[in-house]
């Protein structure tokens, strides 16, 4: 039910607190292939913080401040995007996104966030849709250029680290770039 097809075989739908034990097992097989990109309290260990994580969000979307979405692939979730923050008043939000490395390759996370952009900028009214990264991650950089995001800067240093701080760059897609490409991309296909 509520479910967008993304491929013949995936589909994003929300992800729901009452899926918790779903989710924990998503992040099992995804947890170390993750883990140095997303905030330590999202890659939840057990059911208890599995389920904390997922009622944050379901809070989130109650608050009108954020929300959770599951990429399901062949029935199994495997990863998903997320708003981590909304602001309706200033029309920005923050995107994000998770896949487990099985799932990788099959441009279900750039279909996904998509998706997610064009509710946000034609539903929301949306201006702004950020996406911050850790600047390490070449496979979150490599979706925001294939949303046709820009790089607005980097905050150096801002991120510690086992290894030391690192940097975070700021990407971004205003919402009348969004629709020029989206009008683009349906001319040209």
């Amino acid at each position: 039910m509520f479910a967008v097809p993304l491929t013949a075989d995936a589909e994003l739908r929300p992800l729901n607190p009452w899926q918790a034990e779903e989710f924990l097992a998503n992040l099992d097989r995804s947890r170390a292939h993750i883990a140095p990109w997303v905030a330590p309290s999202f890659v939840a260990t057990d059911l208890d913080g599995a389920r904390h994580v997922l009622q944050g969000y379901a809070d989130r979307w109650a608050r009108d401040d954020g929300g959770i979405w599951g990429i399901w692939c062949g029935g199994t979730l495997v990863g998903g995007v997320l708003l981590v923050s909304l602001n309706a008043a200033r029309g920005v939000c923050e995107a994000g996104c998770w896949l487990e490395p099985a799932a990788e390759g099959r441009g279900l996370v750039t279909r996904a966030v998509t998706r997610l952009i064009d509710w946000v900028v034609d539903e929301r009214g949306l201006h702004r849709v950020e996406w911050r990264t850790d600047a390490r991650n070449a496979r979150s950089i490599a979706v925001a250029r294939r949303l046709g995001m820009r790089r607005d800067g980097v905050l150096r240093e801002l991120l510690p680290g086992p290894e030391g701080r690192t940097d975070l760059e700021v990407w971004s897609v205003l919402a009348p770039e969004w629709r020029a490409r989206r009008t683009s991309s349906a001319a040209s296909g």
